[in-house]
C-alpha cells in the first residue's frame, strides 16, 4: 500500500486523520480514519495533509519554493512523517510556543478580528526572547507597546 493523501479531521475526542492509500499492484484504494497519534504505521513517507498543502499553495510561488524545504526539514527533525497545519505554523514561526492557561484564557477574550494577528505576534516575540511560553505579563507588555494601554484595567 502506498499513501496517497491525508486529511486532518479535528474532532471532539481529539484529532483524527483520514489516511488514503492505494495498492500499487491492483490499484485498490482504501481510506482509514485513525487518531493522529496512531496513524504513523500507515504512512510510508513524508506527507503533507491536504489542509497544510492548501496553506502552502495559497502562498506566492517564490515563497512556496523557499518555505517547503524549511517545513520538510523542521518536521523530519522532530521525527514526524506528516506536515500538519500546526507543524506548518510552528515551522513558519521558528518553533513551538506553549501558552500559560491564564494567557490562553485572556487571548480568547481578544476580538476575533485581531486574535490571529495578536497570537502570531505574541508567539513571535516569545520565540525571539527565548521564552518557552506566552504569559500574561508578555501580553500586557505588548498591549502597552502597541496600544499605549499599560495603565488601563481590563
Amino acid at each position: 500500500m502506498h499513501t496517497q493523501g491525508i486529511e486532518e479531521r479535528p474532532g471532539s475526542g481529539g484529532d483524527h486523520w483520514l489516511v488514503r492509500s492505494e495498492c500499487c499492484g491492483c490499484r485498490w484504494r482504501v481510506g482509514l480514519e485513525v487518531g493522529a497519534a496512531d496513524a504513523h504505521p500507515f504512512i510510508d513517507r513524508l506527507m503533507w495533509t491536504d489542509e497544510a498543502r492548501h496553506l502552502l499553495d495559497r502562498m506566492p510561488p517564490y515563497v512556496q519554493a523557499l518555505m517547503k524545504p524549511v517545513v520538510d526539514e523542521y518536521v523530519r527533525d522532530r521525527g514526524q512523517r506528516v506536515v500538519t497545519t500546526a507543524l506548518f505554523g510552528e515551522a513558519r514561526r521558528g518553533g513551538a510556543v506553549r501558552w500559560d492557561a491564564d494567557a490562553e484564557a485572556r487571548l480568547s477574550r481578544v476580538p476575533a478580528s485581531v486574535r490571529t494577528m495578536a497570537k502570531a505576534e505574541l508567539e513571535k516575540t516569545s520565540l525571539e526572547r527565548g521564552q518557552a511560553s506566552v504569559t500574561v505579563a508578555l501580553m500586557e507588555e505588548l498591549k502597552a507597546r502597541y496600544f499605549g494601554m499599560a495603565g488601563q484595567k481590563t
